[in-house]
């Protein structure tokens, strides 16, 4: 694996702040990452953000989950040090609204890059638009996931009602290729392993979302915005506009100051490591990029690494 100048440089300090909060080190136990399910983003990022931990000598490891709903109780009850979270999903938590029954106490690492809000169907299938899905059968995403509550906000946002399935990717992508459902919703960077695959099997298509923006941010705020997936992923012959959230990872506002820091220290100085190589969207790993935390507050560690980083 390459590492960066920087990160090689802050090596030492990083395992030093671990190991003095407890989070790593001889006999300690490892940085948990919650991350997300396989074949998608989330599970490459987190990948990718624990081996340069590791090589910096802090133990971590990837806690495969359904998304960003279960990253944010898992960050919440402590079974994660750091998990990866839509920004929809974290600005709920902070404030206490559903899924969530009560107010979470999140805080930002930084904003790591920009989901892509993909709506897939079969090629050959007539559904157009949003609208095209009432009445169809639906997937929109695993329990636990930031796509599943964005799909009933979505529908809603529409005004239409379908028959609708939580099912993981994996499970979705099966189920679409078969004829058992119509389309799936799935919420990742472009493009998603698994979707690729898919579109190497068969024809596929993206449907556009941009359309219902105004809708969705007359009720839930600034989150969301316009996005486009670029002509050629999927085998698309055109870019499909869609609705784009972007992705933070958060930590407790509890996590120690050392450690909040030393993660940002390892998102600026090992940046260009931690964009999965498939990616063709929008990634969020530079400093500028990284405090654009929206509503959720920065944890004050790192607020403090990027001040000490770039003034």
């Amino acid at each position: 694996m390459t590492l960066s100048r920087r990160t090689v440089l802050r090596a030492a300090p990083l395992a030093l702040a671990f190991a003095a909060a407890g989070c790593g080190g001889d006999g300690q136990l490892p940085v948990v990452v919650a991350a997300g399910e396989p074949g998608g983003f989330y599970v490459e990022f987190g990948e990718l953000l624990v081996r340069q931990l590791q090589a910096a000598g802090i133990p971590a490891r990837v806690m495969e989950t359904g998304g960003s709903v279960d990253n944010v109780r898992h960050v919440d009850d402590g079974t994660a040090a750091l998990g990866l979270a839509l920004s929809d999903i974290a600005v709920a938590a902070l404030r206490g609204e559903a899924p969530f029954a009560r107010a979470v106490g999140l805080r930002a690492i930084g904003r790591v890059y920009e989901n892509y809000m993909q709506v897939v169907v079969r090629a050959e299938d007539s559904i157009a638009d949003v609208a095209g899905l009432a009445g169809r059968r639906v997937s929109l995403g695993a329990l636990g996931s930031g796509a599943a509550v964005f799909g009933d906000r979505l529908l809603a946002a529409a005004g239409i009602t379908a028959p609708v399935t939580r099912r993981p990717l994996r499970e979705a992508v099966t189920a679409l290729e078969a004829g058992a459902t119509d389309a799936l919703l799935w919420s990742g960077g472009v493009p998603t392993p698994a979707l690729d695959e898919l579109a190497a099997r068969r024809p596929i298509r993206l449907i556009p979302l941009v359309g219902l923006l105004p809708q969705l941010r007359a009720r839930h705020g600034e989150v969301y915005g316009p996005v486009a997936v670029p002509a050629g992923v999927y085998g698309t012959s055109t870019r499909v506009p869609t609705v784009g959230v972007a992705n933070l990872l958060v930590a407790n506002a509890s996590l120690p100051d050392d450690v909040a820091g030393a993660v940002a220290r390892t998102l600026v100085g090992a940046a260009p490591d931690l964009v999965p190589s498939a990616a063709l969207g929008t990634q969020y790993l530079d400093q500028r990029s990284l405090i654009g935390t929206g509503d959720v507050p920065l944890h004050p560690g790192a607020a403090a690494a990027y001040r000490d980083l770039h003034g």
